[in-house]
């Protein structure tokens, strides 16, 4: 197996006035389940400047550790809260190209 993270990318197109919200909701799942989870390594959020969207950036060791999260109750509790702001569409990948200046 690689060393490779697994990158989970989910992007949330958000209600109209729903941003803030959002990012709010999601700093505090952050904060209080993903960051506990076994195979967590890094969380991103990335809004967008028109308040139209917000994308999770995250990578985990594994894909199981990618299931295990979306499994974990506490998270479940968090995905009712997120739909009633946005929609939510997920990949999983791992990076095959990078360039850092």
């Amino acid at each position: 197996m690689s060393d490779e993270s697994v990158i989970l990318i989910n992007l949330l197109k958000v209600k109209p006035g729903k941003q803030d919200a959002l990012i709010a909701l999601l700093k505090l799942n952050t904060d209080t389940v993903v960051r506990t989870l076994e195979g967590w390594k890094t969380t991103r959020l990335i809004a967008a400047n028109d308040g139209t969207g917000v994308v999770i950036y995250s990578e985990w060791e594994t894909p199981a550790a990618v299931e295990a999260m979306r499994s974990d109750p506490r998270m479940k509790a968090y995905f009712p809260e997120i739909l009633e702001l946005a929609s939510l569409d997920s990949i999983i990948g791992s990076a095959v190209f990078g360039e850092t200046r």
